[in-house]
Protein backbone atom coordinates (compact mmCIF):
# COMPACT_ATOMS: atom_id res chain seq x y z
CA UNK A 1 0.00 0.00 0.00
CA UNK A 2 2.91 2.86 1.15
CA UNK A 3 4.24 2.02 -2.40
CA UNK A 4 1.10 2.49 -4.36
CA UNK A 5 -0.41 5.56 -4.25
CA UNK A 6 -3.30 4.65 -2.20
CA UNK A 7 -3.51 8.16 -0.47
CA UNK A 8 -3.03 9.91 -3.91
CA UNK A 9 -6.21 7.97 -5.14
CA UNK A 10 -8.26 8.84 -2.65
CA UNK A 11 -7.42 12.70 -2.47
CA UNK A 12 -7.47 13.11 -6.07
CA UNK A 13 -10.57 10.34 -7.60
CA UNK A 14 -13.53 13.22 -6.89
CA UNK A 15 -11.41 16.22 -7.85
CA UNK A 16 -11.12 13.83 -11.11
CA UNK A 17 -15.15 12.94 -11.02
CA UNK A 18 -15.92 16.59 -10.74
CA UNK A 19 -13.70 17.37 -14.15
CA UNK A 20 -15.86 14.91 -15.31
CA UNK A 21 -19.43 16.08 -14.32
CA UNK A 22 -17.92 18.85 -16.89
CA UNK A 23 -19.23 17.43 -19.86
CA UNK A 24 -22.85 16.05 -18.56
CA UNK A 25 -24.04 19.87 -18.66
CA UNK A 26 -27.49 19.42 -19.55
CA UNK A 27 -27.94 15.07 -18.95
CA UNK A 28 -29.01 15.23 -15.53
CA UNK A 29 -29.39 11.40 -14.89
CA UNK A 30 -26.54 10.87 -16.65
CA UNK A 31 -24.45 13.32 -13.66
CA UNK A 32 -26.46 12.27 -10.64
CA UNK A 33 -25.62 8.40 -11.29
CA UNK A 34 -21.78 8.58 -12.68
CA UNK A 35 -21.27 11.23 -8.97
CA UNK A 36 -22.97 8.92 -7.11
CA UNK A 37 -20.91 6.01 -8.54
CA UNK A 38 -17.87 8.15 -8.19
CA UNK A 39 -18.90 8.99 -4.53
CA UNK A 40 -19.23 5.43 -3.96
CA UNK A 41 -16.15 4.55 -4.92
CA UNK A 42 -14.22 6.73 -3.06
CA UNK A 43 -16.21 5.52 0.07
CA UNK A 44 -15.07 1.92 -0.91
CA UNK A 45 -11.49 3.00 -1.28
CA UNK A 46 -11.94 4.65 2.26
CA UNK A 47 -13.06 1.35 3.45
CA UNK A 48 -10.01 -0.35 2.71
CA UNK A 49 -7.97 1.40 4.17
CA UNK A 50 -9.09 0.16 7.26
CA UNK A 51 -7.34 -3.20 6.26
CA UNK A 52 -3.77 -1.07 6.19
CA UNK A 53 -3.37 -0.56 9.81
CA UNK A 54 -0.54 -2.70 11.54
CA UNK A 55 2.53 -1.04 9.68
CA UNK A 56 2.56 2.34 11.52
CA UNK A 57 5.70 4.26 11.27
CA UNK A 58 7.43 5.77 14.73
CA UNK A 59 5.15 9.01 14.04
CA UNK A 60 1.96 6.78 13.91
CA UNK A 61 1.36 6.65 10.04
CA UNK A 62 0.45 3.21 8.54
CA UNK A 63 -0.24 4.81 4.90
CA UNK A 64 2.35 7.59 4.19
CA UNK A 65 3.66 9.49 0.75
CA UNK A 66 6.33 11.72 0.55
CA UNK A 67 7.84 13.18 -2.92
CA UNK A 68 9.51 16.77 -4.37
CA UNK A 69 7.12 19.12 -5.40
CA UNK A 70 8.25 22.97 -5.29
CA UNK A 71 11.65 21.79 -4.14
CA UNK A 72 13.18 25.51 -4.24
CA UNK A 73 10.85 26.64 -1.22
CA UNK A 74 10.89 23.48 0.75
CA UNK A 75 7.11 22.55 -0.15
CA UNK A 76 6.67 18.80 -0.61
CA UNK A 77 3.82 16.70 -1.42
CA UNK A 78 3.70 14.91 1.85
CA UNK A 79 0.44 13.19 3.00
CA UNK A 80 -0.07 10.40 5.38
CA UNK A 81 -2.98 8.59 7.56
CA UNK A 82 -3.45 7.24 10.98
CA UNK A 83 -6.23 6.23 12.93
CA UNK A 84 -7.67 9.78 13.61
CA UNK A 85 -7.13 10.81 9.67
CA UNK A 86 -8.93 7.16 8.86
CA UNK A 87 -12.03 7.82 11.19
CA UNK A 88 -12.55 11.45 9.63
CA UNK A 89 -11.38 10.38 5.84
CA UNK A 90 -14.42 7.61 6.27
CA UNK A 91 -16.55 10.12 7.33
CA UNK A 92 -16.11 12.17 4.73
CA UNK A 93 -16.75 9.52 2.58
CA UNK A 94 -19.51 8.44 4.23
CA UNK A 95 -21.60 12.07 4.41
CA UNK A 96 -20.75 12.59 0.75
CA UNK A 97 -22.50 9.74 -0.44
CA UNK A 98 -25.19 11.07 1.89
CA UNK A 99 -25.43 15.06 0.49
CA UNK A 100 -25.28 13.31 -2.81
CA UNK A 101 -29.03 11.10 -1.88
CA UNK A 102 -30.19 13.87 -0.06
CA UNK A 103 -30.42 15.85 -3.12
CA UNK A 104 -31.12 13.18 -5.42
CA UNK A 105 -34.95 15.04 -6.65
CA UNK A 106 -34.62 18.22 -4.83
CA UNK A 107 -31.77 19.30 -7.14
CA UNK A 108 -33.93 19.98 -10.91
CA UNK A 109 -31.44 22.79 -12.15
CA UNK A 110 -27.84 22.74 -13.31
CA UNK A 111 -27.71 19.43 -11.81
CA UNK A 112 -24.29 18.22 -13.04
CA UNK A 113 -22.75 21.51 -11.16
CA UNK A 114 -24.41 20.66 -7.86
CA UNK A 115 -22.77 17.44 -8.25
CA UNK A 116 -19.46 18.70 -9.56
CA UNK A 117 -19.17 20.64 -6.10
CA UNK A 118 -20.30 18.14 -3.82
CA UNK A 119 -17.23 16.22 -5.30
CA UNK A 120 -14.73 19.22 -5.61
CA UNK A 121 -15.36 19.85 -1.81
CA UNK A 122 -14.89 16.28 -1.30
CA UNK A 123 -11.63 16.56 -2.36
CA UNK A 124 -10.49 19.38 -0.17
CA UNK A 125 -11.75 18.30 2.57
CA UNK A 126 -9.48 15.07 2.62
CA UNK A 127 -6.84 16.94 1.27
CA UNK A 128 -7.15 18.91 4.61
CA UNK A 129 -7.27 15.72 7.24
CA UNK A 130 -4.47 14.06 4.88
CA UNK A 131 -1.99 16.96 4.33
CA UNK A 132 1.19 16.93 6.41
CA UNK A 133 2.61 19.97 4.65
CA UNK A 134 1.71 23.39 5.98
CA UNK A 135 1.43 24.68 2.13
CA UNK A 136 -0.47 21.95 0.90
CA UNK A 137 -2.48 21.72 3.85
CA UNK A 138 -3.59 25.34 3.13
CA UNK A 139 -4.31 24.78 -0.31
CA UNK A 140 -6.83 22.46 0.24
CA UNK A 141 -8.40 24.30 3.05
CA UNK A 142 -9.16 27.00 0.73
CA UNK A 143 -10.37 24.89 -2.06
CA UNK A 144 -12.96 23.46 0.16
CA UNK A 145 -14.54 26.78 0.35
CA UNK A 146 -15.22 27.65 -2.96
CA UNK A 147 -17.85 25.24 -3.91
CA UNK A 148 -19.69 26.04 -0.77
CA UNK A 149 -20.10 29.51 -1.23
CA UNK A 150 -21.46 28.89 -4.44
CA UNK A 151 -23.72 25.51 -3.09
CA UNK A 152 -24.94 28.00 -0.80
CA UNK A 153 -25.69 31.34 -3.20
CA UNK A 154 -26.81 29.36 -6.32
CA UNK A 155 -28.93 26.72 -4.84
CA UNK A 156 -29.88 28.15 -1.32
CA UNK A 157 -33.28 30.06 0.15
CA UNK A 158 -34.45 33.26 1.11
CA UNK A 159 -30.74 35.64 1.72
CA UNK A 160 -28.68 33.11 0.14
CA UNK A 161 -26.37 35.64 -1.32
CA UNK A 162 -25.70 37.68 2.18
CA UNK A 163 -24.76 34.11 3.84
CA UNK A 164 -22.87 32.81 1.47
CA UNK A 165 -20.87 36.17 1.13
CA UNK A 166 -20.73 36.28 4.96
CA UNK A 167 -19.57 32.58 4.91
CA UNK A 168 -16.46 33.08 2.69
CA UNK A 169 -15.80 36.28 4.50
CA UNK A 170 -15.29 35.14 8.01
CA UNK A 171 -13.82 31.80 6.75
CA UNK A 172 -11.48 33.55 4.06
CA UNK A 173 -10.58 36.61 7.06
CA UNK A 174 -9.32 33.49 9.35
CA UNK A 175 -7.37 31.81 6.33
CA UNK A 176 -5.73 35.07 5.79
CA UNK A 177 -4.29 35.01 9.20
CA UNK A 178 -3.07 31.38 9.40
CA UNK A 179 -1.52 32.04 6.09
CA UNK A 180 0.29 34.82 7.25
CA UNK A 181 1.15 32.55 10.60
CA UNK A 182 2.24 29.39 8.41
CA UNK A 183 5.32 31.73 6.63
CA UNK A 184 6.46 32.84 10.08
CA UNK A 185 6.92 29.20 10.95
CA UNK A 186 8.40 28.79 8.02
CA UNK A 187 10.86 31.67 8.15
CA UNK A 188 11.81 30.86 11.54
CA UNK A 189 12.16 27.49 11.56
CA UNK A 190 14.90 28.27 8.12
CA UNK A 191 16.60 30.70 10.15
CA UNK A 192 17.70 28.44 13.20
CA UNK A 193 17.83 25.09 11.28
CA UNK A 194 19.14 26.93 7.84
CA UNK A 195 16.72 24.38 6.19
CA UNK A 196 13.44 25.82 5.12
CA UNK A 197 10.46 23.69 4.94
CA UNK A 198 6.78 23.22 5.59
CA UNK A 199 6.60 19.66 6.47
CA UNK A 200 4.72 19.19 9.47
CA UNK A 201 7.41 16.74 10.56
CA UNK A 202 10.29 19.27 10.07
CA UNK A 203 8.63 22.23 11.60
CA UNK A 204 7.49 20.56 14.67
CA UNK A 205 10.10 21.44 17.86
CA UNK A 206 11.16 24.73 16.28
CA UNK A 207 11.96 27.16 18.98
CA UNK A 208 9.50 30.36 19.61
CA UNK A 209 10.07 33.36 21.96
CA UNK A 210 6.69 33.26 24.29
CA UNK A 211 5.35 36.82 22.88
CA UNK A 212 6.18 34.99 18.88
CA UNK A 213 4.84 31.57 20.20
CA UNK A 214 1.18 33.25 21.14
CA UNK A 215 1.32 35.73 17.78
CA UNK A 216 1.27 32.48 15.60
CA UNK A 217 -0.47 30.36 17.95
CA UNK A 218 -3.37 32.95 18.02
CA UNK A 219 -3.46 33.31 13.88
CA UNK A 220 -3.60 29.76 14.03
CA UNK A 221 -6.47 29.39 16.60
CA UNK A 222 -8.54 32.29 15.13
CA UNK A 223 -8.79 30.22 11.78
CA UNK A 224 -9.66 27.44 13.08
CA UNK A 225 -11.93 28.77 16.03
CA UNK A 226 -14.12 30.47 12.92
CA UNK A 227 -14.30 27.27 11.17
CA UNK A 228 -15.67 25.15 14.47
CA UNK A 229 -16.97 27.91 15.37
CA UNK A 230 -16.40 29.33 19.15
CA UNK A 231 -18.46 31.90 20.25
CA UNK A 232 -18.44 34.90 19.41
CA UNK A 233 -16.85 34.27 15.90
CA UNK A 234 -20.44 31.57 15.36
CA UNK A 235 -22.47 34.03 13.85
CA UNK A 236 -22.07 32.70 10.22
CA UNK A 237 -23.46 29.66 10.58
CA UNK A 238 -26.81 29.53 11.70
CA UNK A 239 -27.39 32.15 8.85
CA UNK A 240 -25.58 29.64 6.12
CA UNK A 241 -27.43 26.71 7.31
CA UNK A 242 -30.97 28.50 7.40
CA UNK A 243 -29.83 29.37 3.26
CA UNK A 244 -28.48 26.37 2.51
CA UNK A 245 -29.40 23.34 0.42
CA UNK A 246 -29.71 20.58 2.21
CA UNK A 247 -26.39 19.16 0.73
CA UNK A 248 -24.95 22.37 1.98
CA UNK A 249 -26.01 21.67 5.54
CA UNK A 250 -25.18 18.15 5.67
CA UNK A 251 -21.79 18.76 4.57
CA UNK A 252 -21.42 22.03 6.57
CA UNK A 253 -21.92 20.34 9.98
CA UNK A 254 -21.07 16.63 8.96
CA UNK A 255 -17.69 17.75 7.49
CA UNK A 256 -16.42 21.41 7.30
CA UNK A 257 -16.91 21.80 11.15
CA UNK A 258 -14.53 19.10 11.67
CA UNK A 259 -11.60 20.68 9.88
CA UNK A 260 -11.55 23.43 12.70
CA UNK A 261 -10.79 20.73 15.42
CA UNK A 262 -8.91 18.64 13.35
CA UNK A 263 -6.58 21.42 12.45
CA UNK A 264 -6.38 22.23 16.50
CA UNK A 265 -5.56 18.90 17.41
CA UNK A 266 -3.13 18.17 14.29
CA UNK A 267 -0.94 21.46 14.10
CA UNK A 268 -1.85 23.61 16.44
CA UNK A 269 -0.65 22.23 19.52
CA UNK A 270 1.91 20.25 18.31
CA UNK A 271 4.09 23.27 16.67
CA UNK A 272 3.12 25.49 19.54
CA UNK A 273 2.76 23.50 22.86
CA UNK A 274 3.76 26.46 25.11
CA UNK A 275 1.57 28.61 23.68
CA UNK A 276 -1.47 26.10 23.68
CA UNK A 277 -0.78 25.75 27.19
CA UNK A 278 -1.14 29.19 27.84
CA UNK A 279 -4.14 30.17 26.19
CA UNK A 280 -6.05 26.85 27.23
CA UNK A 281 -8.02 28.64 29.53
CA UNK A 282 -9.03 31.31 27.01
CA UNK A 283 -10.37 28.00 24.90
CA UNK A 284 -11.28 26.09 27.60
CA UNK A 285 -13.46 29.19 28.28
CA UNK A 286 -15.28 30.30 25.08
CA UNK A 287 -16.03 26.40 24.70
CA UNK A 288 -18.29 26.64 28.21
CA UNK A 289 -19.92 30.30 26.98
CA UNK A 290 -20.47 28.13 23.42
CA UNK A 291 -22.06 24.79 25.23
CA UNK A 292 -24.28 27.13 27.14
CA UNK A 293 -24.98 29.64 24.82
CA UNK A 294 -25.81 28.24 21.77
CA UNK A 295 -28.17 25.54 24.11
CA UNK A 296 -29.96 28.64 25.38
CA UNK A 297 -30.36 30.03 21.84
CA UNK A 298 -31.37 26.80 19.96
CA UNK A 299 -34.39 27.00 22.71
CA UNK A 300 -36.08 30.14 21.07
CA UNK A 301 -35.75 29.20 17.54
CA UNK A 302 -38.90 28.61 15.68
CA UNK A 303 -37.16 27.29 12.37
CA UNK A 304 -35.92 23.64 12.58
CA UNK A 305 -32.84 24.06 10.77
CA UNK A 306 -32.02 26.94 12.76
CA UNK A 307 -32.27 25.04 15.90
CA UNK A 308 -29.70 22.09 14.79
CA UNK A 309 -27.53 24.46 13.50
CA UNK A 310 -27.11 26.57 16.81
CA UNK A 311 -27.22 22.39 18.66
CA UNK A 312 -24.32 22.23 16.15
CA UNK A 313 -22.52 24.82 17.78
CA UNK A 314 -23.04 23.58 21.12
CA UNK A 315 -22.12 20.31 20.29
CA UNK A 316 -18.68 21.43 18.89
CA UNK A 317 -18.04 23.39 22.38
CA UNK A 318 -17.90 20.04 23.61
CA UNK A 319 -15.19 19.36 21.28
CA UNK A 320 -13.20 22.22 21.82
CA UNK A 321 -13.58 21.21 25.55
CA UNK A 322 -11.72 17.99 25.46
CA UNK A 323 -9.66 19.81 22.99
CA UNK A 324 -8.27 22.39 25.45
CA UNK A 325 -8.00 19.93 28.09
CA UNK A 326 -5.67 18.34 26.43
CA UNK A 327 -5.50 14.95 28.47
CA UNK A 328 -5.55 11.59 26.46
CA UNK A 329 -9.51 10.61 27.64
CA UNK A 330 -10.54 14.06 26.73
CA UNK A 331 -9.09 14.09 23.29
CA UNK A 332 -10.21 10.74 22.66
CA UNK A 333 -13.86 11.87 23.74
CA UNK A 334 -13.39 14.74 21.40
CA UNK A 335 -12.38 12.79 18.25
CA UNK A 336 -15.09 10.73 18.85
CA UNK A 337 -17.40 13.07 19.25
CA UNK A 338 -16.17 14.65 16.06
CA UNK A 339 -17.49 11.38 14.07
CA UNK A 340 -21.12 11.72 16.55
CA UNK A 341 -21.48 15.04 15.58
CA UNK A 342 -21.41 14.18 11.98
CA UNK A 343 -23.82 11.27 12.10
CA UNK A 344 -26.10 12.49 14.31
CA UNK A 345 -26.41 16.20 12.80
CA UNK A 346 -25.91 14.83 9.02
CA UNK A 347 -29.35 12.79 9.73
CA UNK A 348 -31.21 15.85 11.46
CA UNK A 349 -30.66 18.29 8.54
CA UNK A 350 -31.37 15.25 6.10
CA UNK A 351 -34.61 14.91 8.22
CA UNK A 352 -35.80 18.48 7.64
CA UNK A 353 -35.03 18.48 4.50
CA UNK A 354 -37.23 15.52 3.72
CA UNK A 355 -40.08 17.56 5.33
CA UNK A 356 -39.25 20.61 3.73
CA UNK A 357 -39.44 18.93 0.77
CA UNK A 358 -42.91 17.87 1.71
CA UNK A 359 -44.94 20.86 2.72
CA UNK A 360 -42.49 23.66 1.69
CA UNK A 361 -41.80 24.85 5.67
CA UNK A 362 -39.59 24.45 8.48
CA UNK A 363 -41.32 26.27 10.70
CA UNK A 364 -42.00 24.24 14.29
CA UNK A 365 -45.38 25.82 14.95
CA UNK A 366 -46.52 24.60 11.20
CA UNK A 367 -46.21 20.64 12.03
CA UNK A 368 -48.10 18.44 14.75
CA UNK A 369 -49.49 15.13 14.65
CA UNK A 370 -46.62 13.21 12.77
CA UNK A 371 -47.08 10.12 14.55
CA UNK A 372 -49.86 9.26 12.75
CA UNK A 373 -49.32 10.35 9.35
CA UNK A 374 -46.26 9.47 8.72
CA UNK A 375 -44.85 7.22 11.84
CA UNK A 376 -41.62 5.30 10.37
CA UNK A 377 -40.31 8.82 9.59
CA UNK A 378 -41.62 9.95 13.35
CA UNK A 379 -39.55 7.00 14.60
CA UNK A 380 -35.96 7.91 12.92
CA UNK A 381 -36.87 11.48 14.18
CA UNK A 382 -36.89 10.71 17.85
CA UNK A 383 -34.27 8.55 17.81
CA UNK A 384 -32.19 10.93 16.19
CA UNK A 385 -33.34 13.73 18.26
CA UNK A 386 -32.56 11.70 21.24
CA UNK A 387 -29.40 11.26 19.54
CA UNK A 388 -28.27 14.67 19.91
CA UNK A 389 -29.38 15.07 23.31
CA UNK A 390 -26.80 12.66 24.42
CA UNK A 391 -29.48 10.16 25.59
CA UNK A 392 -27.33 6.95 26.80
CA UNK A 393 -27.01 3.87 24.42
CA UNK A 394 -26.68 6.18 21.60
CA UNK A 395 -23.66 7.64 20.54
CA UNK A 396 -23.29 11.32 21.31
CA UNK A 397 -23.59 10.08 25.16
CA UNK A 398 -20.28 8.21 24.36
CA UNK A 399 -18.52 11.36 23.31
CA UNK A 400 -19.74 14.05 26.08
CA UNK A 401 -19.11 11.23 28.71
CA UNK A 402 -15.30 10.87 28.05
CA UNK A 403 -15.11 14.54 27.32
CA UNK A 404 -16.72 15.38 30.53
CA UNK A 405 -14.57 12.53 32.61
CA UNK A 406 -11.44 13.59 31.02
CA UNK A 407 -11.75 17.40 31.51
CA UNK A 408 -13.28 16.74 35.28
CA UNK A 409 -9.31 16.69 36.57
CA UNK A 410 -7.49 19.64 35.70
CA UNK A 411 -11.30 21.32 35.01
CA UNK A 412 -13.26 21.34 37.69
CA UNK A 413 -15.49 24.63 37.19
CA UNK A 414 -15.50 24.57 33.08
CA UNK A 415 -16.66 20.83 33.61
CA UNK A 416 -19.17 21.31 35.88
CA UNK A 417 -20.61 24.44 33.80
CA UNK A 418 -20.64 22.22 30.66
CA UNK A 419 -22.69 19.72 32.54
CA UNK A 420 -25.77 22.21 32.29
CA UNK A 421 -25.05 21.80 28.03
CA UNK A 422 -25.69 18.40 28.80
CA UNK A 423 -28.98 18.99 30.58
CA UNK A 424 -30.37 22.10 28.06
CA UNK A 425 -30.59 20.06 24.69
CA UNK A 426 -32.94 17.85 26.79
CA UNK A 427 -34.99 20.80 27.04
CA UNK A 428 -35.04 21.82 23.35
CA UNK A 429 -35.06 18.59 21.83
CA UNK A 430 -37.61 17.23 23.73
CA UNK A 431 -39.94 20.45 23.06
CA UNK A 432 -39.26 20.15 19.45
CA UNK A 433 -40.50 16.31 19.69
CA UNK A 434 -43.71 16.94 21.26
CA UNK A 435 -43.79 20.04 18.78
CA UNK A 436 -43.50 18.04 15.43
CA UNK A 437 -44.19 14.71 16.35
CA UNK A 438 -47.00 14.49 19.16
CA UNK A 439 -48.48 17.59 19.70
CA UNK A 440 -52.34 17.81 17.53
CA UNK A 441 -52.05 18.51 13.69
CA UNK A 442 -51.84 22.35 13.68
CA UNK A 443 -52.77 22.64 9.48
CA UNK A 444 -53.09 19.94 7.27
CA UNK A 445 -49.91 19.50 5.46
CA UNK A 446 -48.88 17.05 2.29
CA UNK A 447 -47.41 14.16 3.78
CA UNK A 448 -45.75 10.98 3.12
CA UNK A 449 -43.66 8.63 4.50
CA UNK A 450 -39.89 7.86 4.26
CA UNK A 451 -39.35 6.36 0.46
CA UNK A 452 -36.71 3.43 -0.25
CA UNK A 453 -33.86 6.64 -0.85
CA UNK A 454 -34.49 8.17 1.90
CA UNK A 455 -35.00 4.62 3.79
CA UNK A 456 -31.65 3.61 3.57
CA UNK A 457 -30.12 7.35 4.11
CA UNK A 458 -31.95 6.89 7.45
CA UNK A 459 -31.14 3.52 8.74
CA UNK A 460 -27.53 3.34 8.02
CA UNK A 461 -27.16 6.86 9.99
CA UNK A 462 -29.23 5.10 12.85
CA UNK A 463 -27.01 1.94 12.68
CA UNK A 464 -24.00 3.63 13.10
CA UNK A 465 -25.40 5.83 15.88
CA UNK A 466 -26.59 2.43 17.58
CA UNK A 467 -23.43 0.67 17.11
CA UNK A 468 -21.33 3.31 18.35
CA UNK A 469 -23.36 4.30 21.28
CA UNK A 470 -23.59 0.41 22.28
CA UNK A 471 -19.68 -0.45 21.30
CA UNK A 472 -17.51 2.20 20.91
CA UNK A 473 -14.40 0.35 22.04
CA UNK A 474 -13.39 -0.50 18.53
CA UNK A 475 -12.91 3.54 16.98
CA UNK A 476 -11.38 3.99 20.89
CA UNK A 477 -8.71 1.10 20.25
CA UNK A 478 -8.20 3.33 16.73
CA UNK A 479 -7.53 6.21 18.51
CA UNK A 480 -5.46 5.20 20.93
CA UNK A 481 -1.86 4.96 19.53
CA UNK A 482 -2.02 8.36 17.84
CA UNK A 483 -4.00 10.16 21.04
CA UNK A 484 -0.94 8.44 22.98
CA UNK A 485 1.54 10.02 20.08
CA UNK A 486 -0.16 13.69 20.54
CA UNK A 487 -0.14 13.70 24.53
CA UNK A 488 2.43 11.12 25.66
CA UNK A 489 0.11 9.41 27.79
CA UNK A 490 -2.34 6.54 27.33
CA UNK A 491 -5.42 6.68 26.29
Amino acid sequence: MNQFPFLTLLLFLPLAGAFLLLTMTGREKLARSTALTIAVAETVLACSAWFCQGNSSARGYFLFEDRPWIETLGIRYTVGMDGITLLLVTLTALVTVIAMLVSWRSITERVALHFLLILAMESGIMGVFLSLDLFLFYLFWELMLIPMFFLISIWGHDRNIYSAVKFFLYTLVGSLLMLLAIIGVYLIHGEQSGIYSFGLAALTGTRFSPATGLLLYGAFLLAFAVKFPLVPLHTWLPDAHTDAPTAGSVILAGLLLKTGAYGLIRFGYPLFPEAARTLSPLLIGLAVAGIIYASWIAFAQKDMKRLVAYSSIGHMGFVALGIAVWTPVALSGALLQMVNHGLTTTALFALVGMLDERAHTRQIEDYGGLWGKIPLFSAFFVLFAMASAGLPGLNNFVGEFLILTGSFKSAHLATALAFIGVILPLVYTVRLVQEVIFQEERRPLPMADISSRELFILAFLALADLYIGLHPAPLLEILKAPVALLTGGVP
